[in-house]
């Protein structure tokens, strides 16, 4: 049943473009359509094993989908409360970003103000059961899917606490969890104001402009603002207007979007008066700065407003509008691509594995600012200060991926109650922290490491083992002296990953926060190019 009526849904979708473009296409539709059906009936009938419909039919939408651009999807009724936390920052469930850390889904993060804190989980805590049920070797999802359920609800986990002879059965009882799109306002110097965004969600401009506001009645020489865009993957658009519209003025275009159906081409203006029309501002971006989050450094950048500082951010043009479906079930497809006021659109032209494929600057058409500035499209906004996010070095990215910081924050957490508070809070015990790494005793490989394995490898299959083994151990030798010294040499980058994970244990998303601005790069230049009104006016003008 549920199979007919998606073929209706779908074939009512798509006689609308076949009445446009002609009787062929409609025959073509049908056709397909029917030979579709027909391969569904053969297989349930006669087809050796039992086939579960809801997984076969999910298999062929998402397949038929992955031909289209990457942001076309189908919303299952049972991927509901992903959809809700994406859109609207809210979901139903525990109140915690959990991700699966060995055979274990373990809590990586639990929210302010969330279930998960009232019921005394916290971040390291290993989630062995659910509702009595085996949590071994699940996926996240698996296990996100239990966790998440009706506000009020209750949901039994049995959780393994590092450090603890026995496990603990603790009761969560559901709550409706709203995360916060401004995790964070606050004072960087006596003059400068920094607001963070985490996702254009509901009501995002006005709790942006909430803060501004607020910043500026607590501080009457605040005359700088650093606008956090970092990590930010967009959501909606209308909220993308309103928070441009803090910073110009009102009645200008801010984005153009045009589509197939040429009567639904819409031009988005500012609505009001701007809260700060000359108020000096830095945006930081990164290449995960994308979507709703690209328009504002966009028009921001087009307008001459003031200056983008970062990386080249992510390159998503295209508005996407949400159909619902029987059965709780949602469609999102793009729409329509959008325009910023120079007129380009930064939409990446081409995926490769989902991502988009980098555009040389040389094939990229050039469009003008107010100014006259020149800026390119396609590929993403490119800062006014282009600051590459640098690679991590090979020993800080093994420290990260096998969990090793994370876990010595848990284990730190545990020996000490207490901590001064996060912006004053110092790492000091770093000899422990390479011990414990050594306890761990987790092979670390560089990747000429693996090089050398499989040269020894084929030089064995070959017999010339012999003949080159004296030269690749002494070309390893060197390898783990360099090794031994990496710690050493990252000790700065370490220890500041250090103090903010560390500092999360304590005061949660906000003094993380407050630490990490400590130890901010960018926000350091930022602040730099704001204390010097000539710099800061130079990235504006024409070159």
């Amino acid at each position: 049943m549920k199979f007919y009526k998606l073929s209706t849904i779908v074939l009512l979708a798509l006689f609308s473009m076949a009445f446009i473009d002609g009787d062929n296409k409609q025959f073509e539709i049908s056709k397909n359509l029917e030979i579709f059906t027909n391969i569904y009936k053969e297989l349930n009938t006669h087809y050796v094993d039992d086939i579960d419909p809801a997984r076969f039919m999910r298999t062929g939408i998402e397949a038929m989908l992955q031909t289209l651009d990457p942001y076309t999807n189908y919303i299952s009724e049972s991927d509901i409360e992903s959809y809700r936390y994406m859109a609207e920052g809210k979901y139903d469930g525990i109140g915690a970003r959990v991700r699966k850390m060995g055979d274990y889904v373990t809590i990586v993060e639990p929210y302010e103000g969330g279930p998960a804190i009232d019921a005394g989980l916290r971040a390291g805590d290993m989630i062995i059961a659910v509702e009595g049920k085996d949590a071994k070797g699940k996926k996240t999802d698996e296990v996100n899917d239990v966790l998440k359920g009706f506000p009020g609800t209750d949901v039994n986990i049995t959780i393994r606490r590092p450090g603890e002879d026995k496990d603990r059965n603790v009761v969560v009882k559901r709550d409706e969890v709203s995360v916060k799109n401004v995790p964070y306002s606050g004072m960087l110097d006596n003059h400068t104001g920094y607001v963070v965004l985490t996702t254009f969600s509901a009501n995002a401009g006005k709790n942006v402009g909430d803060a501004i506001r607020n910043l500026r009645e607590e501080n009457p020489e605040m005359k700088n603002l650093i606008f956090d865009l970092r990590d930010n993957g967009g959501g909606y658009l209308r909220e993308a207007v309103n928070i441009s519209n803090l910073f110009i003025p009102r009645n200008e275009v801010v984005v153009t979007t045009k589509g197939k159906v040429r009567d639904r081409d819409r031009s988005y203006k500012t609505m009001n008066e701007p809260l700060v029309p000359d108020m000096p501002v830095v945006i930081l971006t990164n290449k995960w700065t994308a979507s709703a989050s690209e328009i504002v450094s966009g028009v921001v950048q087009d307008l001459d407003r003031g200056v983008i500082l970062g990386d080249k951010t992510y390159g998503k043009g295209l508005v996407q509008n949400t159909v619902d479906l029987d059965y709780n079930s949602k469609l999102k497809l793009t729409t329509a691509k959008y325009y910023i006021p120079s007129g380009r659109c930064i939409q990446s032209v081409s995926y490769a594995d989902g991502e988009p494929i980098d555009v040389p600057d040389d094939q990229k058409a050039e469009f003008r600012t107010v100014g006259g500035r020149i800026v390119l499209d396609g590929g993403g906004i490119i800062p006014d200060v282009r600051i590459d996010d640098s690679e991590e070095t090979s020993i800080v990215r093994f420290l990260q991926e096998n969990n090793l910081i994370f876990d010595y924050a848990t284990k730190y957490h545990q020996e000490h109650p207490e901590i001064s508070s996060a912006v004053d809070f110092q790492f000091e015990d770093f000899t422990d922290f390479v011990d414990f790494v050594h306890e761990k005793n987790i092979a670390f490989k560089t990747k000429t490491e693996k090089v050398i394995d499989d040269l020894m490898a084929a030089a064995e299959a070959d017999h010339f083992d012999q003949f080159i083994n004296e030269h690749l151990s002494q070309i390893q030798k060197s390898i783990d002296q360099e090794k031994a010294d990496d710690l050493q040499e990252n000790k700065d980058r370490i220890i500041n990953l250090l103090e903010t994970e560390i500092v999360s244990r304590y005061y949660y998303q906000t003094g993380k926060t407050e630490k990490s601005l400590r130890n901010d790069q960018e926000i350091q230049l930022a602040l730099n190019i704001l204390s010097d009104h000539e710099e800061y006016r130079s990235y504006l003008r024409k070159k």
